[in-house]
């Protein structure tokens, strides 16, 4: 059986980033606002600047603790589904960092709770866009799944010819489009691919 490719974001779509994060900026004397759930910008869930959340999350992503986060929701039991028994290999595309170790890190962490189900991780710098990283995989893989949590990048995804499917999160719950499924869970991104 041929091999398909399903390109795909990592955090906040197959592991729970927000989970680590969480345990980690509590463990520095911080705390979430009320109301975060509903929040993506990392600063306005802890009611500091943009520019403290961001520093914050740049520092955390390059810290030994990006290497331990768990799997989100089912992701484990579905991507191992799809790769073991319908012949997917999984590509992820996720605004890291450009820090070598901490691309590491994400790598281990990956293998470590889906096998070898990703063939490879492409790193860019800390809340990087993906317009143009979706824009060159687009042009290698026209038409294939893109599985993402922000709606700008699945948007991007979209403008590049690939098929987006969104992960739901508060964040993005009053988001619609179209052309652009939203699932809860991977079950759902599972029966979605394999119907």
């Amino acid at each position: 059986m041929p091999r398909t490719t399903i390109l795909t974001d990592v955090d906040g779509v197959v592991l729970d980033w927000e989970e680590g994060f969480s345990v980690w900026m509590e463990h520095h004397g911080h705390k979430l606002v009320d109301g975060y759930q509903f929040m993506y910008n990392i600063g306005e869930r802890y009611g500091m600047s943009a520019e403290a959340g961001s520093k914050m999350v740049k520092q955390f992503n390059e810290s030994a603790a990006i290497g331990f986060l768990p799997p989100l929701r089912d992701a484990q039991h579905y991507v191992k589904l799809l790769h073991e028994r319908h012949s997917y290999d999984f590509l992820a595309i996720t605004s890291l960092s450009l820090d070598p170790y901490a691309k590491e890190l994400r790598v281990r962490n990956l293998n470590k709770l889906f096998g070898s189900a990703f063939v490879d991780v492409v790193c860019l710098d800390t809340g990087a866009d993906k317009d143009e990283i979706l824009e060159e995989y687009g042009a290698v893989y026209p038409g294939a799944y893109w599985i993402e949590d922000k709606p700008e990048n699945a948007l991007a995804g979209l403008r590049a010819g690939l098929n987006p499917i969104l992960m739901e999160h508060g964040h993005n719950m009053s988001f619609k489009h179209d052309n652009i499924k939203k699932v809860k869970n991977w079950k759902e991104v599972y029966e979605t691919i394999t119907k």
